[in-house]
């Protein structure tokens, strides 16, 4: 896999997330980039992984989280969605995939301690409905729950939940709107009785609702724990 990974980059060269310029081979970021964006450090909320800060430094919740219930146990995001809002747009519309190579190994570093604690049985990326996946070519949070599949040894199960709504945008929704245009939008195509513990992984979390209804779905059919991992978060 090394090897045909080599050759892609010679035919294939690869392009920074950060800046979008050519890489040399076998590099996955410029280092002087790698060092450009603000990771989410300090305290974070203790249900979706919000930064706090300010007056809400000493809270356990974020604001968004005191006000509605959520149905997965805990979520842990990477970036701050502003710090990589171009980037990201890059790899989901303009075809950058190999931004994910990357983008998984960030996940893998920052969350590896909570994955050693939590011990999941599988990884499920955030299911696209399959029109929209064929228009594009790829479903970015498959891609990303592969790269940490393959840093973590934690099995990406991509297959067990399908997406058979096809949702509108989400992102000028509030809350309510978001949870109703979800609302029977995800399949279960398998058992997942035998999976005691899951982690869903998408590329941005926003109010939480996709992965709420996702939560839902897996824990009325047997699974106890469902985690959230983002690569990006919004902030307060």
């Amino acid at each position: 896999e090394e090897y045909a990974e080599r050759v892609l980059d010679v035919f294939f060269p690869r392009h920074c997330p950060v800046c979008d310029r050519l890489l040399p081979m076998g590099k996955g970021v410029h280092p002087a980039c790698a060092l450009k964006w603000k990771r989410i450090t300090g305290p974070t909320c203790l249900r979706c992984g919000k930064a706090l800060s300010g007056s809400y430094k000493d809270e356990e919740f974020c604001e968004d989280c005191k006000r509605r219930r959520h149905f997965f146990d805990r979520g842990i995001a990477v970036f701050p969605y502003r710090s990589i809002a171009s980037s990201l747009y890059r790899f989901k519309y303009e075809g950058r995939q190999e931004y994910a190579a990357y983008f998984g190994q960030e996940i893998f570093l920052h969350c590896a301690s909570f994955l050693a604690q939590i011990r999941p049985d599988a990884l499920i990326p955030v299911p696209m409905y399959e029109k929209k996946r064929r228009s594009r070519g790829y479903n970015q949070a498959a891609l990303l729950a592969r790269e940490v599949s393959k840093r973590s040894g934690i099995p990406m199960k991509d297959h067990l939940v399908i997406r058979v709504k096809n949702t509108a945008p989400q992102k000028q929704m509030d809350a309510h709107r978001r949870r109703q245009n979800l609302k029977n939008a995800f399949f279960l195509r398998e058992s997942v009785v035998e999976l005691k513990c899951v982690v869903i992984i998408d590329d941005i979390y926003t109010t939480g609702s996709t992965m709420d209804a996702l939560a839902t779905l897996l824990k009325a059919n047997g699974v106890h724990r469902v985690y959230a991992v983002s690569l990006s978060i919004g902030t307060l």
